[in-house]
C-alpha cells in the first residue's frame, strides 16, 4: 500500500530497508482514515522512514522511541545530512509526531506517558478527582482547571491536610489571587473550597476550614447579559455557506447555540445517537452530567441532517461534529473550537458584537425568547438552569421598560 506513494523504485527500495517499513501500511490506513491527502501522506511516510533511519543510526530501536526523542529529531533536522532525506521542511517534524502517535496506538511502543503523568500527580488530588466524578458528576475539563490550584496548595502547605490552618489558607488565597484578575482569582477560590470540602468529608481536615476561605467581592446578577439582537443573529447564521463542508457543519452548530441555547461543552459532548429523529428531540448531557431531552426545531434538524448527509467525514467516531482539517476527528474538549466558529461567523457577517464566545448566542437565545413573550420558567427549562434566579438575569434586558419603572431619587432630576 505505502509503495504506491513512491513511484521512484530507488526511493521505495531505500524506505523498504528502514525499520519503519513493517508499520507503514498501517500508518497509511490511519492517515487515510483521518482525512489526510495523498501529498501529505507521502511526506509523512518519508518522515516516518527518516525518523526510523535516524533512530537506528543512534543504535536504538523504534520500540525505544519516546516523545523526548522527537525534540532531539527536531534538532537533527536543522543540520540533517542523511542519505535521501536532505529536503527537510515542517512536514518532517509533523510526520514524526504523527508516526509516534501511530506506534503508540499500534502498541509498538508501550503507552506509558499517561501512566507517568498520573503517577506524578499527588495521590490526594487523584482521590479528589475520583470523588468529584462519582458524587458530583464533575467533568475532566473542570478537574483539569482545578488541578493547578490544588497541586499548588499541596506543594505550598504540605501534603498532610491535618496541618492546614485558617491563617495558612487565607494567606495562600490572598497571595495567589493578587497575581491574577478577578475571574482567575475566583477559580482559585472555587477550586480550593471544593478541595477542602472533599477533605472534610473524608475526615482528613479540620471541620469548618472551608468557611475560612475568603471570597472575591461582587454582586450576583449585577451586570446586563451580553447578547445580539435577533436581526444580527440571523445575519451570523446566514454567514455560513451550507454548500461547503465547513459551512454545513458551522451552520448546524450555530443553530444549536442560537435556537436551543446550548453551551460549547454540549456541542463537544453530542453523539450521533443523541438525536431521536422520530420524536424530533435531542439528548443533551449538561453540567453535573444531567441528561435532558430538548425539542429539535425543524430548522435545526434540517441543518444537522444536511451536515450528516453531505459534509460529515466518514470516520470511526460517534461524535456528531468533527474537525474538517486533518487529522479528522472530534474536537478537543477543552479547546476554543466552538467559540472560534462563532467568532469567525460574526466577522464574516460584519456584526458588531459585545463578545465573541459561544455563550453570546446562548444569551441571545434567552433574550429573544423573553422578547417573544416566553415565561422565565420555560426559558429556565430550555437553558437547564437549576435556579430561576439565574434565568431572571435576562429579565433586565428591556432597559427601556426598566427606565420607566425606576423611580427618581428624591431631590434629583429624573434621567
Amino acid at each position: 500500500m505505502w509503495t504506491s506513494y513512491f513511484p521512484n523504485p530507488g526511493t521505495s527500495n531505500f524506505i523498504h530497508q528502514t525499520p519503519a517499513e513493517p508499520y507503514l501500511d498501517g500508518f497509511v490506513a490511519a492517515l487515510i482514515g483521518t482525512g489526510y491527502r495523498p501529498g501529505t501522506i507521502q511526506r509523512y511516510l518519508r518522515s516516518a522512514a527518516h525518523l526510523s533511519y535516524w533512530q537506528r543510526g543512534r543504535g536504538r530501536s523504534l520500540a525505544d522511541l519516546e516523545k523526548a526523542d522527537i525534540d532531539e529529531f527536531k534538532e537533527h533536522l536543522c543540520a540533517c545530512k542523511c542519505e535521501r532525506f536532505k529536503r527537510v521542511n515542517d512536514y518532517d517534524l509533523r510526520g514524526a509526531r504523527a508516526f509516534l502517535r501511530h506506534l503508540h496506538g499500534a502498541s509498538v511502543i508501550p503507552a506509558v506517558e499517561q501512566v507517568v503523568t498520573r503517577s506524578t500527580m499527588p495521590p490526594l488530588f487523584l482521590q479528589f478527582c475520583e470523588w468529584m466524578r462519582r458524587h458530583h458528576g464533575m467533568r475532566d475539563t473542570t478537574l483539569e482547571t482545578y488541578r493547578r490550584t490544588i497541586v499548588d496548595v499541596l506543594q505550598t502547605l504540605g501534603s498532610n491536610p491535618r496541618d492546614f490552618s485558617i491563617a495558612d489558607l487565607r494567606a495562600f488565597v490572598l497571595d495567589r489571587a493578587s497575581r491574577h484578575g478577578r475571574s482567575q482569582a475566583r477559580v482559585v477560590i472555587t477550586a480550593l473550597r471544593a478541595f477542602i470540602r472533599f477533605l472534610i468529608a473524608q475526615g482528613q481536615c479540620q471541620v469548618g476550614l472551608d468557611v475560612a476561605i475568603p471570597t472575591i467581592g461582587g454582586w450576583r446578577l449585577s451586570a446586563l447579559p451580553r447578547y445580539l439582537p435577533a436581526a444580527d443573529v440571523e445575519r451570523v447564521l446566514g454567514a455560513c455557506d451550507p454548500a461547503t463542508v465547513t459551512g454545513a457543519r458551522d451552520r448546524a452548530i450555530l443553530l444549536l447555540l442560537a435556537r436551543l441555547g446550548l453551551r460549547a461543552s454540549d456541542i463537544y459532548a453530542l453523539r450521533l445517537g443523541d438525536i431521536d429523529w422520530a420524536e424530533a428531540t435531542v439528548q443533551v448531557l449538561g453540567k453535573s452530567r444531567r441528561m435532558v431531552q430538548l425539542p429539535l426545531p425543524q430548522q435545526v434538524g434540517d441543518a444537522i441532517a444536511h451536515y450528516l448527509a453531505t459534509a460529515r467525514p466518514v470516520v470511526k467516531s460517534d461524535c456528531l461534529f468533527l474537525r474538517v482539517a486533518a487529522p479528522v476527528g472530534p474536537f478537543v474538549k477543552n479547546s476554543s473550537a466552538v467559540s472560534d466558529i462563532v467568532e469567525r461567523a460574526i466577522h464574516r457577517a460584519g456584526v458588531c458584537a459585545p463578545t465573541h464566545g459561544a455563550h453570546l448566542l446562548r444569551h441571545s437565545a434567552a433574550t429573544a425568547l423573553l422578547a417573544d413573550g416566553a415565561s422565565l420558567e420555560s426559558i429556565a427549562v430550555l437553558l437547564r438552569h437549576r435556579s430561576l434566579d439565574t434565568t431572571a438575569h435576562y429579565a433586565k434586558v428591556d432597559v427601556k421598560l426598566l427606565r420607566e419603572l425606576a423611580q427618581p431619587w428624591p431631590e434629583v432630576s429624573p434621567c
